[in-house]
């Protein structure tokens, strides 16, 4: 099972807040937060190398939250050492 450190996690939101302009501009999804969030869900499921059955499903209409939410469950059990994910969320979603 592939983890994460908190600085490898660290790095990805900052590239991500990095390059939101571009990002947002590209992927018009939703609001501002809930792009850059889905942004970085799909790059967890990839640096994590999510099986299947890993990745959250769901139903309805996304919000901030629920991306966020999903990030924190797919960090639950693949963090390599224990860190406040929330932290960078809010760092990322700031604008």
């Amino acid at each position: 099972m592939s983890k994460i450190s908190e600085r490898e996690f660290a790095r990805i939101c900052r590239g991500i807040y990095e390059d939101r302009d571009i990002i947002c501009r590209h992927n018009p999804i939703g609001t501002r937060g809930e792009t850059l969030l889905w942004m970085l869900l799909g790059c967890l499921m990839s640096y994590l190398d999510l099986t299947e059955i890993e990745t959250p499903c769901f139903a309805g209409k996304m919000t901030a939250e629920t991306y966020r939410d999903a990030i924190l469950f797919v960090l639950r059990n693949r963090k390599a050492e224990e860190f406040d994910a929330g932290r960078h969320l809010e760092k990322l979603t700031k604008e």
